[in-house]
């Protein structure tokens, strides 16, 4: 792979050039990073949803297990935990995406705040007030030391 700014050749799992820094068209690790962004609303619709049919259901079951079929108590006890386990899962996974797509927005906003954040300068004023420094240490340490004087004797 080449790097379509300066020509270099560059290794295909980077994104950017270690020559000119320019950001690479066509990387594979862009392609992964990116993953479809479900809307939070349809989230909270199919959790609401998966939770009131999956009741449904579990009644009908119910129903059926206890009428057509003739199943005893403690078998038709264990077919619902079952079913209530799957619902619960299920649940916990669309909790988890929505939970992560806000955090994944929650971080998009604070990236572009800081993106769109501009450094302070210095004024004139400010520039003055800086001390100029030393031009090396051995010149610091002397200029920054008082003599001592000691009496010979």
């Amino acid at each position: 792979m080449y790097c379509s700014s300066c020509g270099s050749a560059v290794p295909t799992n980077l994104t950017y050039c270690n020559k000119c820094g320019a950001r690479l068209s066509g990387s594979k690790t862009e392609s992964l990073t990116h993953r479809a962004d479900i809307p939070p609303e349809s989230l909270v619709w199919a959790i609401c949803a998966l939770f009131i049919m999956g009741t449904g259901v579990m009644i009908g079951l119910l129903a059926v297990l206890k009428e057509v079929v003739g199943f005893n108590l403690g078998l038709i006890a264990a077919v619902m935990l079952l079913g209530f386990a799957m619902i619960v899962a299920i649940e916990s996974v669309l909790v988890y995406l929505l939970l992560s797509s806000r955090r994944a927005a929650r971080r998009a906003e604070e990236s572009q705040e800081l993106r769109e954040a501009k450094p302070s300068e210095l004024n004139e004023a400010q520039r003055g007030m800086l001390q100029e420094p030393p031009a090396s240490v051995t010149e610091h340490t002397t200029r920054t030391f008082e003599p001592i004087y000691t009496e010979r004797r």
